[in-house]
């Protein structure tokens, strides 16, 4: 699983950083992106992508 955000659609509302702190940070320009190292719990990503209000987070 590779979670991939997308900057332009992110709003910087953080829901994925609270729905998978793991894996999702806000990064200096307030955008999620996700954290090198990330323990990618695919489960925690699914649900974190289905909650994103902009369809932000894309799962190959």
């Amino acid at each position: 699983m590779n979670p991939k955000v997308d900057k332009d659609l992110c709003i910087s509302c953080g829901l994925c950083t609270e729905i998978c702190p793991d894996v999702f940070e806000l990064g200096p320009d307030d955008k999620a992106t996700v954290k090198d190292n990330a323990n990618l719990d695919a489960e925690c990503i699914k649900e974190a992508a289905d909650s994103c209000p902009t369809e932000a987070i894309a799962v190959d």
